[in-house]
């Protein structure tokens, strides 16, 4: 491979919109990370109006995701070869045509093809947006650069519960994707104005085996998940999907070491502070997961609260997370980012066991106190990490490790979907003595059990997240002290 061009950072012209650039970029991250959230709090209104069980309408949501995380290494690769900005802008036009028509869907068929459609345009933006804002930003501001679009990222991860409950409550569940088009316009508009033409590419050939097989994998192995909670984990057809995914997952892997122009690069893997970084990442989107499907339920059903009101109890979440970020982002340029992440993890793991003590009758105030405080260490742990994992990647790569941090990222949120809806499921159907794969009215004690199962597990997850931190700030220290 080899690189063709100049820089942006040579560039005057360039540098002088850079941060107009960011705001175009953060606009498409924010809409495309919102849609796969802001359907959760529309789930129990979509179950209504389509008269379908959770378990099939949670597709809504969950293919979105799947889509994504099949087509973003393929994307990202795409990008380092033909233009990450390019392919950036591609993606926002057919983003704001899936939401289009997304929102004109009568049927939930027609609404999964649309979210695909819609999930497509997504992957092309995600993919390549913190390998532009790598690019374009000079090391001394890169870590606040990357530090705002990782807050835009999680920012609109959490967001959607609130913003949609408001939304689904006075304008109906059409408007959670027609919101995206005024906006997403503007953004095109705007992006092609100041969206500069791409300076780096890069010599490769796309690696067709390899995005096929990921494709297979991921395709398979969620499919299983999902279905098996409706049909149950035993059942021939879920076990012969994970037996392929498995499959297709070796021989990606194989595929991959091989071959001279890999979809993924493995060498980013070789970087053990990279490595570490994506699997706290990974882990932590897990956990914020299972509270943003758990907790609409848990609001509307258990505390009575109708969707606009939830929705503006689940915004202290993304609140605390918009004022935390930016200062966590800036802070990590100054001390680092290790011990950032370790703080913003404890905070987590307290903040979810108190989500799991809850129960029909907790004070509304009580609640948005343990949801303000998963806000306070999401934001505190996002961009110091999302800093580490791209500081560590040689610029031909960025578009790749871009995707990948994406992916790991996305796949976390399907992760923690089917976790918690599997742990929630289970526990219901434990407790009622029949197979269960909806809400059953008028037994909360059946749903806060599995509740509190889904939230005691997510936090034992960030448990892991912080003692995984520590152990890493501890050999860094160790290791400053042996250069000094």
């Amino acid at each position: 491979m080899s690189a063709i061009g100049a820089t942006y950072q040579e560039d005057e012209a360039i540098q002088k919109k850079r941060w107009m650039i960011l705001i175009v970029l953060n606009l498409f991250t924010f809409m495309a990370t919102l849609d796969g959230s802001i359907v959760n709090i529309a789930l129990p209104v979509l179950v209504k109006e389509l008269h379908l069980p959770l378990a099939q309408v949670e597709w809504v949501t969950t293919i979105y995701l799947m889509s994504i995380c099949s087509a973003i290494l393929f994307f990202g690769k795409l990008g380092d070869i033909a233009g990450k900005i390019k392919i950036f802008k591609i993606g926002m036009v057919v983003f704001i045509f899936g939401s289009l028509l997304c929102g004109i869907s009568a049927s939930l068929p027609f609404l999964i093809a649309s979210r695909i459609i819609q999930a497509i345009g997504a992957s092309m933006t995600m993919a390549n947006s913190q390998g532009i804002v790598t690019d374009i930003f000079p090391s001394t501001e890169r870590g606040k650069a990357i530090g705002l679009i990782g807050t835009f990222v999680s920012l609109g991860s959490i967001a959607g519960p609130s913003l949609g409950g408001i939304i689904v409550s006075t304008l109906g569940w059409e408007y959670i994707f027609w919101v995206n088009v005024p906006i997403g316009l503007i953004a095109i508009v705007l992006g092609w104005k100041v969206l500069p033409s791409d300076f780096m590419k890069v010599k490769s050939k796309i690696d067709i085996p390899g995005s096929l097989l990921f494709a297979v994998f991921i395709i398979a192995l969620f499919a299983g998940l999902l279905l098996g909670q409706q049909l149950g984990y035993g059942d021939s057809l879920i076990i012969l999907s994970l037996i392929v995914a498995v499959s297709a997952f070796i021989a990606f892997i194989g595929v991959e070491m091989r071959t001279s122009h890999p979809l993924l690069q493995l060498s980013l893997f070789k970087n053990s502070l990279f490595s570490l970084s994506i699997l706290c990442g990974f882990l932590v989107f897990v956990a914020n997961f299972c509270f943003n499907i758990i907790a609409p339920f848990y609001a509307q059903n258990m505390l009575e609260l109708s969707p606009f009101y939830a929705g503006f109890l689940l915004m202290l979440f993304p609140i605390c997370m918009v004022v935390i970020s930016p200062l966590s982002g800036a802070l990590s340029d100054k001390i680092g980012s290790e011990a950032l992440t370790f703080a913003g993890l404890i905070v987590m793991v307290i903040a979810q066991f108190g989500l799991a003590r809850l129960h029909d009758g907790s004070s509304v105030v009580l609640v948005g106190v343990w949801i303000a405080m998963l806000g306070i260490g999401s934001g505190l742990f996002q961009p110091p990490n999302n800093s580490l994992i791209m500081s560590k990647v040689p610029r031909t790569q960025l578009g790749s490790a871009g995707s990948v941090n994406s992916l790991v990222r996305n796949v976390g949120m399907v992760v923690g979907i089917t976790l918690a809806t599997t742990i929630l499921f289970h526990e219901m159907s434990s407790k009622a003595g029949y197979q269960v794969t909806d809400l059953i009215p008028g037994q909360p004690a059946i749903f806060l059990s599995g509740m509190h199962l889904v939230f005691m597990t997510s936090s034992a997850i960030c448990l892991v997240c912080a003692m995984l931190t520590g152990w890493r700030l501890v050999i860094m220290k160790k290791a400053k002290r042996a250069v000094a």
